[in-house]
């Protein structure tokens, strides 16, 4: 057996494929500005948990699902919510300024604060955290465009550090109790 083979796995199909490298730790650490203006850190947010979600204004399924599902995890805790700041990241900083996520954010999902940035510090935050996003044409969507992207939950404790995540499959009450365990 070669190298390569003694390196490489089957796959489901009879097929060989690589063996996959050890994927890097999340990096929890941004810097972006919240929908009040302010520029942020995973260090202005105190002694609090970080439940980070990436997504768009204009999203027309995904993102409010996901919103509406993570606000009734954060229900499901009662006062233990309050030791979690949630934290919606767009992946279409050209579009969602501070006004268009507090705006959004008000009406949908009042416990989370938006964050934005510059294409760049966009980037640098989805590159830490691996989320993918890519802007595509849709003519029926706002604007002439959609944002396809991964759909996790991030789970942070203070200061930063990864803690788990959470997938769309994963119901309200799976991620309260998840949180619960992770909390304290």
């Amino acid at each position: 057996m070669t190298t390569t083979e003694q390196s490489a796995r089957s796959c489901c199909c009879g097929g060989i494929r690589p063996t996959a490298e050890p994927m890097p730790p999340i990096d929890g650490r941004f810097a972006l500005t919240d929908h009040h203006g302010q520029q942020v850190t995973e260090q202005d947010y105190g002694d609090r948990h970080l439940l980070m979600f990436f997504g768009f204004v204009h999203c027309q399924v995904i993102c409010p699902r996901e919103l509406a599902k993570l606000t009734l995890a954060l229900d499901h805790l009662g006062d233990g919510a309050q030791r979690i700041q949630p934290l919606f990241v767009t992946l279409d900083p050209e579009r969602d300024t501070p006004e268009a996520l507090h705006n959004h954010l008000q009406n949908r999902a009042p416990r989370f604060l938006g964050l934005t940035g510059s294409t760049q510090a966009i980037d640098e935050t989805k590159k830490r955290f691996r989320v993918f996003s890519k802007k595509v044409v849709d003519p029926l969507a706002p604007g002439g465009y959609a944002v396809p992207h991964t759909a996790f939950a991030y789970l942070l404790k203070p200061g930063g550090g990864y803690l788990a995540h959470f997938s769309d499959t994963f119901s309200a009450t799976e991620i309260a109790e998840r949180l619960r365990t992770h909390i304290g």
